[in-house]
């Protein structure tokens, strides 16, 4: 490399390293810096050139090298005041991240010079600390718009949300242990032949995966030699994450990967987090953001010191600042338009309409995001909470936002637990938790239903676990949940009872089943299919171990087999698949009510039915509701039979002539096989039965 370089004054966007076939224009956004020093890099990691960025329009520093191309390695420093007291922690001695970078050469290695103040001295980040952290950082690096790959005519499946059924995995997770793939843990392995069989014969329809933004391993975790496993410590949100490359792959391994997804007809999600960065709280690195403007990034306590820290990682983004929601918006399009993913996750997603007043439905992001052309195409889902004021905001998003829903998860456990008084909230999650989600024009596709996650007990260890287990993070088991809504069917952990194992057995079926029978938009974790176990750990986010890899080895095929079935009975009935909420209305079509609650003999249920502690039966009687165009003449039911108690005897209604009532679905019995029921129906304790009403 010269060091004879002329830098021009370049142009103030767009942001990031951009390249025009004849050099680099470099522009980055920092409001309260006073210089903004560009570094420029061999490839073995040499700093060679540090030139000053010429031109400034508004905060955004700009500079144009002519003569420069993909592949070179950058990054940034930036000089300013560090006075901590005022939220100001320049130090030009630190190398810092491009927030636009579109690919980093690896991960930081933990050292005090990645800090901006001496992490000896006693005075703590008031103090300042002139180490230079080039050595240990990773750096930029400049990526040609176009790489040249050939995505073969590739187009997303555009599948509507009512058709939709996620399944949550983790790259490494789900293929570290199986044992007919290549290269495990990569991102080549999760699109690979085995894994795109397995999720089509599940009936899956889209894949949620977990963080792929570079994250850092965080210092503490990598001193108890464990590592940041799930990803949710962004440092980039343009980059992808490094770790799951073969040996020199790039970014075209990653759109491989969604490309084969999209040609098996599976969309792909990916899990964001645009709540909190990888730097933590006022104690942690200054890697990117925090030295390139702190004030500006972050939300910062009124005493600027410290972080507000609705994310309960030690700081938030201040998405109201109109420079972060424009990097955030850059982000998600840039996902969108350069590896053609099909929506996001978005964690804590609460944090995202915070305001200074607190949560709003009508905050700048959720507005910018409604009126973008191109995310207006994909689908957008988040958690509907943060750990701040007021951050529990379950129905509260606008359309056309999904959001997962934990009183699903929870009610439905605690119904099959057995718990008193369930009955009628187990009808509002299955009827699509309209109580929470019918307003403003919002579909019953708004409820993401789960079971599980990433983030608690596996399904087997709902069904295995009294408690946590998480002696293994290095926590004295103090992490995670303790309100699992679990059961251990009588033993702690693994057994050999073979009573207590159906039991296991069943009540899962029971869960898995519920989940496809209600209204809302169904999502599976990897693994719950086969059986995996994490040994009771509800929380392993640092355990890139067998503990939180999936194991595909020893797993039940009869349980397999009856996902599967489940999943594709889902799939045959549109009537479990309804955008409209069913109230219990006459049908214009028919004067039917498209749903109703029925006893065992046949009534309906009553006030007092409801509010019977002891019941633990739900009967729901499903029709297509009217209104809805494309099935307003089709004229079948779905019966759908919830007994948590003991046997039940139901008096199924009298079809008219010519129909009958099959039963399809039967958790106590899997491989009966569909047959037609002409008398009352015996219903097996601790079972879900469905029934379809149709010509016979």
């Amino acid at each position: 490399m010269n060091g004879n370089v002329e830098i021009r004054a370049g142009r103030p966007a767009p942001l990031g390293a951009t390249w025009d076939g004849e050099g680099v224009n470099f522009a980055i956004f920092s409001q309260h810096a006073t210089k903004m020093t560009l570094c420029l890099f061999d490839e073995d990691g040499t700093e060679r050139i540090n030139l000053a960025l010429p031109e400034r329009d508004g905060h955004v520093w700009h500079g144009y090298l002519p003569g420069l191309g993909p592949g070179q390695h950058y990054g940034y420093r930036a000089h300013g005041p560090y006075r901590p007291d005022e939220g100001h922690r320049f130090n030009p001695n630190k190398l810092l991240l491009d927030p636009y970078a579109r690919w980093l050469t690896g991960h930081p290695r933990w050292s005090g010079a990645v800090f901006g103040y001496d992490v000896t001295a006693r005075h703590g980040d008031l103090t300042f600390d002139t180490r230079d952290s080039a050595g240990h950082m990773p750096r930029c690096v400049v990526m040609a718009a176009d790489d040249g790959f050939d995505w073969q005519g590739d187009r997303p499946p555009g599948r509507p949300m009512e058709e939709t059924i996620l399944y949550e995995a983790h790259v490494k997770g789900l293929t570290m242990g199986h044992p007919g793939i290549a290269a495990p843990g990569t991102y080549a392995a999760l699109a690979s032949d085995p894994i795109l069989e397995h999720i089509r014969a599940l009936g899956a329809t889209a894949i949620q995966i977990l963080p792929i933004h570079a994250f850092l391993n965080d210092e503490h975790l990598i001193e108890k030699g464990l590592t940041n496993y799930w990803g949710y410590q962004t440092i980039g949100f343009f980059a992808p994450e490094p770790r799951y490359l073969t040996p020199g792959g790039g970014p075209h391994e990653l759109k491989e990967m969604v490309r084969r997804f999209h040609a098996a007809g599976i969309e792909v999600i990916l899990d964001v987090v645009y709540n909190h960065t990888g730097e933590g709280n006022h104690l942690g690195p200054t890697l990117s953001f925090r030295g390139l403007d702190n004030r500006s990034y972050y939300r910062l306590a009124e005493t600027p010191r410290r972080y507000i820290n609705d994310s309960g990682t030690g700081n938030s983004l201040n998405i109201e600042h109109p420079m972060v929601l424009r990097m955030v918006m850059d982000s998600l399009r840039h996902w969108v338009e350069t590896y053609h993913v099909d929506g996001f996750r978005f964690d804590l997603a609460a944090s995202l309409g915070r305001t200074a007043h607190g949560f709003d439905r009508n905050a700048a992001f959720f507005q910018a995001i409604r009126q973008d052309p191109v995310l207006a195409r994909v689908k957008l889902m988040g958690e509907p909470w943060d750990i701040g004021p007021g951050g529990y905001q379950l129905g509260a998003f606008p359309n056309p936002w999904g959001e997962h829903n934990d009183r699903y998860r929870d009610q439905v456990r605690r119904f099959w637990r057995g718990d008193a008084g369930m009955v009628s909230k187990l009808a509002n999650r299955v009827s699509g938790s309209a109580i929470r989600f019918d307003h403003d024009g919002r579909p019953s596709t708004s409820s993401v239903n789960f079971i599980t996650c990433h983030d608690g007990f596996t399904l087997i260890d709902v069904v295995s676990y009294a408690r946590k287990h998480n002696e293994a993070n290095g926590e004295n088991n103090a992490d995670g949940h303790d309100h699992n809504a679990s059961d251990n069917c009588g033993v702690e952990g693994p057994t050999d009872d073979p009573e207590i194992r159906e039991c296991r057995n069943r009540r899962r079926r029971n869960m898995l089943a519920t989940l496809m029978l209600s209204q809302g938009t169904p999502m599976l974790l990897a693994g719950d299919e086969l059986g995996n176990s994490q040994g009771g750990n509800n929380n392993a986010y640092c355990q890139d171990n067998p503990i939180g890899w999936v194991t595909w080895e020893g797993h039940n095929p009869d349980f397999l087999a009856f996902a599967r079935q489940v999943v594709q009975f889902r799939r045959a009935h549109p009537v479990l698949r309804q955008k409209r909420f069913l109230h219990a209305r006459p049908r214009l079509v028919d004067g039917v009510p498209d749903l109703y609650w029925r006893k065992a003999d046949g009534p309906p249920m009553t006030e007092a039915d409801w509010a019977d502690p002891e019941r633990r039966h739900l009967i729901a009687e499903m029709r297509m509701a009217s209104g809805t165009p494309e099935y307003d003449r089709l004229e079948y039911a779905v019966m759908a039979i919830f007994n948590a108690g003991g046997p039940l005897t139901v008096d199924l209604p009298s079809p008219r002539e010519g129909w009958l009532w099959y039963r399809e679905l039967d958790t106590a019995d899997p491989a009966c096989g569909s047959f037609a029921v002409r008398k009352p129906l015996k219903v097996h304790g601790e079972s879900v039965v469905a029934l379809i009403l149709k010509k016979s």
